[in-house]
Parts: C-alpha cells; sequence; structure tokens
C-alpha cells in the first residue's frame, strides 16, 4: 500500500472544466490530506483556478497541454486527435507509466473508456470493462454494474460483471461473502432475456466462493437494497441511473414546491428542518458521483461531466478508496480463484453429462 496515493487529474473534461474540477480535488485533498495530485490541462484556464486553491496547489504537479477531448466527440476521434497529448490521455498515461495510482475525468465517457481500453489494456480473462457505481439504498449502498461502458452483454459477460462487483463490494463494504443479483423483468426463472437467463443458471450452479448469488432482482429492488451486487449490461444501467437521478430530482422539486405553499408548510419545515437536511443528505446524488471502470489493468474513475464541486471531490473520494483498499489486485484475486472454480466444476460435469447421453 502506498504512502501516498496519487491521483492524475484530467482538468479540462467535464462540462465545467477546471472551474469544478480544481476545486473538488482540493475538496477531496481535504478529507484526505496524504494525496498528491498531477493535473493535465490547458496553462491558460488551469492556472488562473490553481492560484486560488492554494492547499491544492502545494500538492499538485501541473502538466501543461493545448489539448482537450470535447464532449460531444466520438471516440474514434478522441483516440484519433487526443491520443499522446489530451488531457485525457496524459492522464491515464501516468497511471500506466506509474506515475498515478488513479486517473480521474469527468470528461467523455466513451472517449475516456476507448482510451482506457487501448492504452490501460484488459485484465486477465475479462474482454470488455464495465462502470461501477455505488447507490444509495434503503439499507446502505449497492454496487451496481455495468451503468454505461457497453451495451449488451452475454452470459459469460454477465458473470464476469458478477464477479467483479462481487470483489468490489467486498472490499468497499467489508462483507466477506457479498449478495449478488441479476437485473431482470420479474424473479421467475423462465422470465428475461435468453443470455439473462443463461446468466443466471451458470451462477445458480457454479461454485462461487467470493459470493452469493441470489437470483433475478427487479428494478425497484436496486433501492431497497435487496443484494449488495446488482449486475445488468450498460443500456439497462445507464438508464436505471439516469431515472433514480432525475426522480431524486424530480421529488426534491417537488418537497421545496410543497413547502412553499403556504405558511404552515414553511413553519413545519421549521419545526422538522432536521429530518428533512437529512432526506436530501440521503438523496443528494453528489455523494454517490464516481463509477470506477472495471477490468482493466490500472484504476480509471469516471465523474459525471455535469456534477459540481463536491460531486467531483466525491469521484476522486471514490479513486482514493481504490488505492488504499487495493481494489485493482484483489478483483484479479476473485477473477482468478472464481473463473478457476467454474472450470473445475464443469472439468467435472463435462464427463457426467457424456455418460447420461452415452
Amino acid at each position: 500500500m502506498p504512502d501516498n496515493v496519487r491521483i492524475a487529474i484530467d482538468a479540462m473534461g467535464g462540462d465545467h472544466g477546471p472551474s469544478v474540477v480544481l476545486p473538488g480535488a482540493e475538496l477531496a485533498l481535504i478529507r484526505h490530506p496524504d494525496t498528491e495530485f498531477l493535473i493535465f490541462g490547458d496553462q491558460a484556464a488551469v492556472g488562473p483556478v490553481l492560484d486560488t486553491l492554494p492547499k491544492l496547489k502545494a500538492r499538485a504537479t501541473f502538466i501543461h497541454t493545448e489539448v482537450s477531448i470535447r464532449m460531444d466527440d466520438k471516440p474514434s476521434q478522441a483516440l484519433r486527435y487526443g491520443r499522446h497529448k489530451s488531457s485525457m490521455w496524459l492522464a491515464i498515461d501516468a497511471v500506466k507509466k506509474g506515475q498515478a495510482d488513479v486517473a480521474v475525468s469527468a470528461g467523455n465517457t466513451g472517449a475516456l473508456m476507448a482510451m482506457s481500453r487501448f492504452h490501460l489494456k484488459m485484465m486477465e480473462g475479462i474482454d470488455r470493462p464495465a462502470i461501477a457505481g455505488l447507490w444509495p439504498t434503503l439499507k446502505g449502498e449497492s454496487v451496481v454494474l455495468d451503468v454505461g461502458a457497453s451495451i449488451g452483454a452475454d452470459e459469460v459477460h454477465l458473470v464476469k460483471l458478477a464477479i467483479m462487483g462481487g470483489a468490489m463490494a467486498r472490499i468497499m463494504f467489508d462483507i466477506e461473502r457479498p449478495t449478488v443479483g441479476l437485473l431482470n423483468i420479474g424473479v421467475e426463472e423462465v422470465k428475461g432475456l435468453d443470455q439473462v437467463r443463461e446468466a443466471g443458471r451458470i451462477l445458480r450452479e457454479g461454485n462461487f466462493r467470493e459470493f452469493d448469488y441470489q437470483g433475478f432482482v427487479e428494478g425497484d429492488d436496486i433501492g431497497k437494497g435487496t443484494v449488495d451486487v446488482v449486475v445488468t449490461e450498460g443500456f439497462a444501467g445507464n438508464i436505471a441511473l439516469k431515472t433514480a437521478e432525475g426522480t431524486a430530482r424530480q421529488f426534491a422539486q417537488y418537497l421545496r414546491s410543497a413547502m412553499n405553499r403556504t405558511w404552515m408548510a414553511r413553519l413545519g419545515y421549521l419545526l422538522s428542518r432536521q429530518a428533512f437536511q437529512t432526506l436530501r443528505e440521503k438523496m443528494d446524488p453528489r455523494k454517490s458521483n464516481g463509477g470506477v471502470f472495471l477490468g482493466l489493468n490500472g484504476v480509471v474513475i469516471k465523474s459525471h461531466g455535469g456534477a459540481d464541486a463536491e460531486g467531483f471531490a466525491a469521484a476522486v473520494d471514490m479513486g482514493y478508496d481504490m488505492i488504499r483498499y487495493e481494489l485493482l489486485s484483489k478483483i484479479g484475486q476473485s477473477m482468478a480463484r472464481d473463473l478457476q472454480a467454474r472450470a473445475s466444476a464443469e472439468a467435472v460435469a463435462e464427463p457426467v453429462a457424456s455418460g447420461v447421453a452415452s
């Protein structure tokens, strides 16, 4: 475990660039004083903001580049003109070269994924990365993946997501054997897409020592905290994530409107202010901002592009925790153990099946 956590920051990423990214980094630094930063961006944009943040400036090394990835760039475009010279690429490159332990960006998700996969490569046994996020629930938090790295997944990929998600939950929640569920349109085994049902069968029958498979879960189970890890492919996962965030904002707006409607409502708010503050903190999407790209030979954190400073700080916090808890090595260990267990189970099952067939 390193004495200091070294974090590479893409200062030009996101909707607001350095004006949000750098204050967010300083908030994270205040919470984690053993952090060092490598900041990549354009001097003209970064310099004036960094000068107003003395704590961050004292713990940061700044590297100038005039190239930044636009939020609407296609991944192929970003790779063509941003490779070797953009703030996003250089942050990832710092992880590749061992100059940083983790890279954090609020930039274009597709470009960040493409660059990370191209430059860091995939872990052995993983062919596609996933974005895993922490989801607030009635019981605390759950890991949900994939929330947008790639569209579609066959049964093999879903099983690998379960293994990686289980490893992350074990580390983040300090649970020896976390519970895992597959997101589906019903809990019955006959429901859902073929690949989801087949993944369920593999998880149900497999000898997975690192987690406890609980079966199918539905959309409302995510917020209930029915399982520690919810596994789905990126299309459904991203829709679920954006729907939850939108619903939280909608509810907060409804609540504000109701509290301002009459003087009695305003009085009630004043009397219940502490309870409403607790509710607001629970529903604050900024606290769960940040998704980790799982499956790479390196740690990369994606922050929402529209995050404010507190939200970006939460993404940096996630990167810090991933390094302090040695996520990468532990996922590799979990993958090796569970894939070996599955291979052994299949090797035993094959002769039995052959004997039955003959």
